[in-house]
């Protein structure tokens, strides 16, 4: 369901535009490989652009539900393709598309791609969202790897040794099993320790003090992932306060 776009060039940040009971699909407009796009867009039915992304999935034959953003990278061809009431134009300056667009959702979990590879600048702003908007669940797809915001709790079938990458973007700590090297009484900070490159025993699980931690499980993990995500053990941090 999309709201109707009329006059909202300025919307609130608590503005939801897009509410799904069921997973979306996001895209931006950074670098996406030739499987990206399919390997989230068979597992959801709605398709949301930031931006620029909604040339992506016009290129293929798709016409997004809804493209939000500023629309300083959605050139005037593309625009035009799109019917107006799927625009929803966000002016302000102090946010990035993925930061708009995430915001403006609420389903029970986000996929996105075109937010990972190309310029590193872009990448760590999209790492950023993805903790600010503690409360709306969403996977990254990577070139090799999918990244996700831990939830309070997640626990995930892996094969041994599949490579488990743990980063913090604040203080945080946390429990964990199934990892060759656990997390318990570890504190982990940004200028501090992290828990990269650990590896799996078989199943993984993962219980947070609080959020702040990123995840990273091979790009194969995704189905599994979103079982975890979407099943209600996992649960969801709260709105961070603005």
């Amino acid at each position: 369901m999309c709201q109707n776009p009329e006059k909202m060039i300025n919307l609130m940040k608590k503005t939801r535009i897009v509410r799904s009971k069921e997973s979306i699909t996001l895209v931006g407009s950074g670098q996406i490989g030739p499987e990206d796009l399919d390997l989230a867009l068979i597992r959801t039915k709605l398709a949301v652009a930031a931006d620029g992304g909604a040339a992506s999935l016009l290129e293929i034959g798709r016409t997004p539900d809804a493209v939000i953003g500023d629309f300083d990278s959605l050139d005037s061809d593309h625009k035009d393709q799109i019917p107006l009431d799927r625009l929803f134009p966000i002016s302000e300056q102090n946010s990035t598309d993925f930061d708009k667009a995430l915001r403006s959702v609420e389903a029970p979990l986000v996929i996105g791609v075109g937010f990972l590879g190309g310029r590193l600048d872009h990448q760590l702003a999209a790492l950023n969202v993805l903790v600010r908007r503690q409360d709306q669940p969403c996977i990254l797809i990577g070139e090799s790897e999918i990244i996700f915001h831990a939830p309070p709790q997640i626990s995930v079938s892996m094969a041994p040794r599949d490579v488990v990458s743990l980063f913090p973007l604040q203080r945080v700590s946390g429990q964990s099993r199934g990892l060759e090297w656990p997390i318990d009484g570890l504190v982990m900070e940004p200028n501090g320790a992290v828990g990269t490159s650990n590896r799996a025993l078989g199943s993984v699980e993962l219980r947070m003090d609080g959020p702040g931690l990123l995840v990273m499980f091979p790009r194969a993990m995704l189905d599994q992932v979103m079982q975890a995500l979407l099943s209600g053990p996992s649960g969801r941090w709260p709105a961070h306060a603005e």
